[in-house]
């Protein structure tokens, strides 16, 4: 294992200007080891109760590549592999994971074909044991359709007769699940809440509702006791003629609560919000997000919500439009640029009260291609471009936004591709890695990450100031870290500022720790 550490000036970089501001890191690069399953994907990364590392993959085997089961891994505080348990599993779908007191738990849908019906399977084990028990969690008639679980961003398909969502929040207080189906001739829509030991915490019948919408769920905010549920989504209307300038969705907040479900809409006119999260702060209920002016999805700026967490009125509302900076940032001197398809990654608040929040620009493009037999296959290619990071007050106003240039593709996993993001004491730390070797300094203290062509990549660290001062500075070295790591798949300790991530090519792998000082 090999620890390093260094320090490095904010704004040091000759060229950018910047402001100076010194910051520690410290970061421990674990063994190489060997795996057997050189085709996977990491589901879960989290710590057990004394401080171990939890990773479960998926792996692919095969001259056609499937999936044949799930790889958990056990690493010690010193990132040596402690133990691993192959197990065998087939057709299921994994939809979330996570460990708590002392146990893993994996949960899957499957559909039975006995019982006609599509049921959550809980597998759980105690850790280091790995003798895993099967209990159904929900069971819900329906027959089989082609795409059971669906979370596509843009765009939902409610013709298929089931359709069915999982939802934790930030906080891993619990999760949310969704099921929308037909129960005969009558179409019914419930929502679960379960706490981490599977206990069942609400149910409530949302049918009534969907006999004019469709709802498209995307984030959700719990209370730590459980008694409270924020789930923010599209409707989407039925049976209705719209006009030019109309969109066919409106964004809705949900209150659940041992009273029932009470709703509250955000549909004024000529702004239209896009990508809201909830947050739950004190007495504050919060929802900030993006908006636009056009029914087009092409976004203007910010919106905040203050919101009564138990009557849901709006109390404080702020559209701010993106300033210049911002708009520099992303597209330089040219005009008329659309800002689109941003997803949230993160949103939390600062020791002052503030909401520091960043999201992606995530987008999905289809084409043909030739194969190797002579035909044509259709491939999916899946961007994760620009990083927008953002600061409002506790009243809504935007303290400042900017956006850090990126171009990643991938036909696969966007774990290498993607970023994740933590804060401490007002600063935000971006993480990513590029095959770049440095980013292009554009004028206006602009920065611009393109896909390299390299094999290995760099790992680079991101740092906007709580005056939103931009840094960088490139952190392990491709030929330090000869396998590539999955940043946007990090284990985020926040009371020790640590962030665990893995790393895999073929048949090595290995952990990385990063902890600001």
């Amino acid at each position: 294992m090999k620890h390093v550490f260094f320090t490095f000036l904010l704004g040091a970089v000759f060229c950018m200007g910047l402001q100076s501001q010194e910051m520690a890191v410290d970061y421990t690069v674990g063994e190489k080891f060997g795996d057997r399953h050189r085709y996977s994907n990491t589901l879960v990364m989290q710590h057990d109760h004394q401080g171990n590392t939890v990773v479960v993959r998926n792996y692919y085997a095969g001259v056609v590549l499937r999936p044949k089961g799930y790889l958990i891994e056990i690493y010690d505080k010193d990132l040596n592999l402690a133990a691993e348990f192959n197990y065998k599993l087939k057709d299921v779908d994994f939809v979330e994971g996570y460990v708590k007191n002392g146990q893993i738990y994996l949960i899957f849908l499957k559909y039975d074909f006995k019982e006609r019906a599509y049921q959550y399977e809980v597998h759980r084990s105690p850790l280091g044991e790995f003798n895993f028990g099967v209990e159904t969690l929900l069971s819900i008639p329906s027959e089989p359709v082609g795409q059971p679980y669906d979370r596509n961003y843009y765009n939902r398909n409610f013709g298929s007769g089931f359709t069915t969502t999982l939802l934790t929040d930030l906080g891993k207080s619990g999760f949310v699940i969704s099921t929308h189906f037909k129960k005969g001739k009558d179409k019914r829509h419930y929502i679960h809440v379960f706490d981490h030991s599977l206990n069942k915490v609400m149910e409530h019948d949302f049918s009534s509702q969907i006999e004019t919408k469709n709802y498209s769920f995307e984030n959700v905010a719990i209370s730590h006791d459980l008694k409270d549920v924020y789930i923010v989504g599209k409707a989407y209307f039925k049976k209705k003629r719209f006009q030019v300038n109309e969109r066919k969705f409106q964004y809705e907040l949900l209150h659940l609560d041992a009273g029932g479900i009470h709703l509250q809409t955000f549909n004024e006119p000529g702004k239209f919000p896009e990508s809201l999260i909830p947050i739950r702060h004190q007495d504050h209920l919060y929802c900030v997000g993006f908006y636009a002016d056009r029914k087009d999805h092409r976004y203007n700026g910010l919106v905040f919500y203050d919101l009564d967490p138990i009557t849901l009125s709006v109390g404080t509302k702020r559209y701010n439009a993106f300033t210049e900076q911002f708009m520099e940032d992303k597209f330089g001197r040219e005009v008329d640029k659309e800002i689109k398809n941003l997803v949230f990654k993160n949103a939390l608040i600062d020791t002052e009260g503030n909401i520091l929040f960043n999201a992606e620009e995530y987008f999905v493009t289809e084409s043909t291609q030739d194969n190797v037999s002579g035909g044509r296959i259709r491939v999916k290619r899946f961007h994760h471009n620009d990083i927008i990071c953002a600061k409002m007050s506790a009243s809504g106003n935007m303290l400042w936004a900017r956006n850090i240039n990126k171009t990643e593709v991938t036909q696969g996993d966007g774990a290498y591709v993607s970023y994740s993001s933590h804060a401490k004491d007002g600063d935000t730390f971006i993480f990513m890695s590029s095959a770049a070797e440095q980013p292009q300094l554009l004028p206006g203290e602009r920065l611009f990450f393109k896909q390299g062509l390299g094999r290995n990549r760099n790992l680079f660290v991101i740092t906007l100031s709580p005056e939103g001062k931009i840094g960088y500075q490139k952190i392990i070295d491709d030929k330090e870290a000869r396998l590539p790591i999955m940043v946007a798949i990090p284990l985020i300790d926040t009371q020790k500022d640590e962030m665990v991530f893995y790393a895999k090519r073929g048949s090595k792998k290995q952990l990385v720790k990063m902890r600001i000082k």
